[in-house]
């Protein structure tokens, strides 16, 4: 068997996209490999939603055609966001990629790979696919660690927030129907998936262009009717769309966990309406009032974006007020990017690179103080914790997630005691915090294989 090598750059979404390539690749005959050495063809997917993605990429392929020139009739093909946002230049620029293919071309990845080595049957180098939208039938690959999976629900997006490429890259919204979603999920049950993460660019904007068949309500009862899989996470709420409906459905099952993942992305009414943001100061506070007193312990998960054209420091500082007064678990925080072809490029009011870092770090800062205060309220306490396997820092723990953390983004769990197999939802008593992460022992009784420290 042809062997490959697949490296995925980006968002969760683009990993969904990967995992669909794998797929494809297997079934068109090709045989996966960790080693690019080792490999036939080099596959890339890449990001580029902004220039710091772009610049990972490029320095990715560069790497790539380093190991491509050591061994004649070994190709290179790249995918994604970075080809469908620069298109032809690309071909220019890199002679050393052998075939660009869109980002609508995961699902038939294997076959237009089979034709790049069929001499002669692809004609151009750079291929645009239609716009795509994947199917439960497609075959997909999980990546993530063990019994956690994504689930992508959407693609493209309506918003036209005025720092984002992301429509111009990826197109409008389409929503995935619920029955289709539905049978992958059960799928990926099959498969011993326990957590479910489910992603898109705005959620609460699933099924607007389906009409009244469907929403995310309907979704997530399809899910907790018709699967039996513990954990059902929700990503990438657009504030003013999070409805009362909801946090009913979510305070009424245990089985959605008890988080959202909300990006606010500022909080001062004039900037917010300059990034074209749906919404104003009032109604985040008014939100995070609602979502709490719908559910008492939830944890809440957003992100900023500073150094906006025009942002004054007193604009800026009201992110620091809004964050000590709202206690939010966990945040992220990252500087504007000035990108091309976006209506805020044009935006006067630029700041400095160094300005922008220094308002970033400013709050990552306060942060980590406001985190580490927070974390205390789980000492004492016993969660459920969904384990990973063996920790990243050292092979004398284990490492999980409780309910209150989300794969990749926030802290987690370093089980210093007791009996668990990665896949397992074991009781752990949280006995210790640090600013982002917990530490604990299993009391309850987990699985056959033992672990004990």
């Amino acid at each position: 068997m042809p062997k490959f090598n697949l490296i995925s750059l980006g968002c969760a979404k683009n990993l969904v996209d990967s995992e669909v390539m794998l797929g494809a690749m297997a079934d068109s005959g090709w045989e996966f490999v960790e080693s690019p050495e080792e490999a036939d063809l080099l596959l890339l997917n890449t990001c580029g939603f902004i220039q710091s993605a772009v610049e990972e990429a490029i320095d990715e392929i560069l790497e790539l055609a380093k190991i491509k020139r050591l061994t004649p009739g070994k190709k290179l093909v790249v995918t994604g966001c970075l080809v469908q946002r620069y298109k032809e230049m690309l071909v220019k620029n890199l002679p050393e990629v052998d075939l660009f293919v869109g980002t609508e071309g995961a699902g038939n990845i294997g076959k237009l790979v089979t034709d790049l080595y069929s001499e002669g049957k692809t004609g151009s180098r750079v291929i645009l696919p239609e716009r795509f939208l994947m199917d439960s039938a497609l075959p997909r690959v999980i990546t993530t660690p063990k019994a956690s999976a994504w689930l992508k629900i959407t693609e493209g997006c309506n918003n036209r927030c005025a720092y984002c490429m992301i429509p111009s890259i990826r197109g409008n919204l389409r929503s995935r129907r619920i029955e289709d979603l539905i049978s992958e999920s059960v799928n990926l049950q099959e498969q011993g998936i326990k957590e479910l993460s489910l992603i898109a660019q705005d959620s609460t904007a699933y099924g607007d262009d389906l009409g009244r068949e469907a929403d995310l309500e309907l979704l997530v009862k399809g899910l907790l009717d018709r699967t039996s899989i513990e954990w059902i996470r929700l990503f990438y709420l657009y504030p003013s769309g999070i409805t009362d409906q909801l946090l009913e459905l979510m305070a009424d099952n245990p089985r959605i966990v008890p988080y959202l993942d909300i990006p606010f992305q500022h909080v001062n009414d004039r900037i917010l309406a300059a990034m074209n943001r749906r919404y104003n100061s009032e109604t985040l506070y008014r939100l995070l009032e609602r979502v709490r007193h719908s559910i008492p312990d939830i944890a809440i998960r957003t992100t900023f974006l500073v150094g906006f054209p025009g942002e004054s420091e007193k604009e800026f500082m009201e992110i620091e007020s809004f964050l000590k007064r709202t206690q939010i678990d966990h945040v992220g925080v990252f500087a504007y990017a000035n990108e091309e072809g976006c209506p805020s490029e044009l935006f006067s009011g630029q700041l400095s690179e160094e300005e922008k870092k220094r308002r970033c770090d400013h709050l990552l800062a306060l942060q980590s103080g406001l985190s580490k205060e927070i974390q205390k309220k789980y000492i004492g306490r016993v969660e459920p914790v969904l384990v990973e396997g063996v920790s990243r820092e050292t092979d004398l723990l284990l490492e999980g997630r409780t309910r209150y953390q989300a794969p990749e983004v926030d802290g987690c769990v370093y089980i210093n005691d007791g009996i668990a197999s990665p896949g397992d939802i074991v009781e752990v008593k949280i006995c210790e915090t640090q600013i982002y992460d917990l530490v604990g022992r299993v009391v309850g009784e987990g699985s056959a294989q033992i672990y004990n420290v």
